[in-house]
């Protein structure tokens, strides 16, 4: 019997994405980049720098995480390099096995069966975890653009979590001057919910239609961001910057590792292989080209962002740019600046709903999950049932979730699929010597195990809540996986791959 640490062929892997019932290939190498800004310049940019900056504080007073201050940039850098290492571990395994699955496909053929289950489970955080927090700052940005025209009552577009957690005693107070129905305040977040339901329904219509929708959205978030460095830099302070890094290396190491959840878009890019057109060429261009690009932005915008208010003041608010702008002066750009926010999470929320469903379907097709999610729709060649799942499961958290909890656990679990992936290039350079890569990362030891390193010391600047449910979240993936994967996998079992079914 094949054991735990059984390896899938790299060949069977690559044998799975040309049946003729796999997903269609139709995205080029300029799609990825476009997919990469558009997962990557969201809600790190428009929501957690502000937390980043200030640092964060719980409802009773106390202190979560220190903030980096003015030396945001360097966090920024701290992450670039990261995932600069990550990234090019990610785009080798990527153009040898050019299959739905990302991470999880990696550590299949590398690291064995039972770290490709716990990496699959781990990837629920990044993405359907990662999109809650996404969707309840979309609500937020949504409110501050609609506030002149639309006002909805404040229980409908805060979820119940929300209000819990916060240290701000307005939005705490809503506990007890909500409706209440059996003792239980009524706190839900409609527009979160709203805006994941239709993100779900244009996924359904297919990639190439999701691509186009998604390019569209990416423009018109660097015409804003643009627009916001160039009136922003009309109104910099230089006194702001000082003190430049308020908490030392302590707030820049706990600053970036909230920010982390900007840069994880990337890895979204290699869940789209399957549909990637000729993806040895186009996966690394979309992975490197795409980080280089946002690394720019994100250091740009966190210089031009301190230095136009305090950043003590960024902590205070979900939409901290919209916020720096009005309290400049520039009130009518801030309004223009929400309304590419909302354009720029929605791109997210695309990419990350996107997604998640085709690691469940790489999953059941490997028998690690029931059949039916390996169904595929006829018409569009989507993974249909995962992606409506998936949609549903998102929204309701959104509806009462909040968005600092799910940061963290969205970047551990990201982190943790980092660290797998560095060693696992490193792994197959030995196990599989002579097979082609297109791409091939230089200095793979120094590479590889500088990514994991890095990766693993943003790990460590996450609170101890973030390590608790993240290891309760992986004991309850462990059980599934013993109670079914374990004696359904087609691997331990000796049979083909579940085939992709048709509806």
């Amino acid at each position: 019997m094949p054991s735990l640490f059984s390896r899938k062929p790299i060949a069977e892997l690559l044998v799975e994405g040309e049946h003729p019932n796999a997903l269609k290939r139709a995205l080029g190498a300029g799609d990825l980049v476009m997919l990469a800004i558009g997962a990557v310049i969201g809600a790190g940019i428009f929501g957690a720098i502000g937390s980043a900056a200030a640092g964060q504080t719980d409802a009773a007073g106390h202190v979560v995480r220190l903030g980096a201050g003015p030396a945001l940039v360097l966090s920024f850098l701290l992450l670039g390099a990261a995932c600069a290492l990550a990234g090019l571990c990610y785009a080798e395994l990527a153009s040898m096995i050019p299959q739905a699955g990302s991470a999880y496909a990696y550590s299949y053929a590398t690291l064995g069966e039972i770290v490709a289950w716990i990496i699959g489970w781990d990837l629920i955080l990044e993405y359907a975890v990662g999109n809650v927090a996404v969707a309840i700052s979309w609500g937020d940005y949504f409110k501050t653009l609609t506030g002149g025209w639309l006002q909805l009552p404040a229980w409908l577009t805060t979820g119940y979590r929300t209000a819990l957690l916060s240290s701000d005693p307005a939005v705490h107070g809503l506990l007890a001057s909500a409706p209440h129905v059996g003792g239980l305040a009524i706190l839900i977040n409609v527009p979160a919910f709203a805006i994941v339901m239709l993100i779900t329904w244009l996924l359904l219509m297919g990639v190439r239609e999701s691509a186009r929708a998604n390019n569209i959205m990416v423009a018109v978030k660097l015409v804003v961001l643009a627009l916001f460095i160039v009136m922003g830099v009309t109104h910099i302070n230089k006194a702001n910057y000082l003190p430049f890094a308020p908490n030392g290396f302590t707030g820049i190491h706990q600053g970036a590792a909230i920010v982390f959840f900007a840069y994880i878009g990337f890895d979204a890019i290699s869940t789209a292989a399957e549909e990637t057109k000729n993806p040895q060429r186009n996966l690394p261009i979309g992975i490197l080209g795409g980080l280089a690009i946002c690394t720019v932005i994100y250091i740009v915008i966190g210089a031009v962002l301190t230095g136009m208010v305090p950043y003590s003041e960024l902590g205070k608010t979900a939409d901290p740019l919209s916020y720096a702008l009005s309290a400049t002066g520039l009130t009518a750009i801030s309004k223009i600046v929400a309304l590419g926010a909302v354009f720029s999470m929605t791109a997210v929320l695309l990419v990350f709903q996107y997604g998640q469903p085709r690691i469940f379907f790489a999953m059941a097709r490997d028998g690690l999950l029931p059949r039916w999610a390996a169904k595929v729709s006829a018409k569009h060649r989507v993974p249909h049932v995962t992606t409506i799942i998936t949609g549903i499961f998102v929204a309701l958290w959104a509806l009462i979730g909040d968005a600092n909890e799910t940061y963290d656990l969205t970047n551990i679990g990201t982190l943790f699929a980092f660290v797998l992936v560095c060693i696992g290039v490193i792994v197959l350079r030995y196990t599989d010597p002579d097979r082609p890569r297109p791409f091939r990362v230089p200095f793979v030891w120094v590479v590889g195990l500088g990514g994991a390193a890095l990766c693993a010391i943003t790990m460590y600047g996450l609170p101890r809540s973030a390590w608790e449910r993240f290891g309760w979240w992986l004991l309850i993936g462990l059980v599934i996986y013993f109670a079914y994967g374990f004696s359904n996998s087609t691997l331990r079992r000796g049979t083909a791959p579940v085939s992709p079914d048709q509806d």
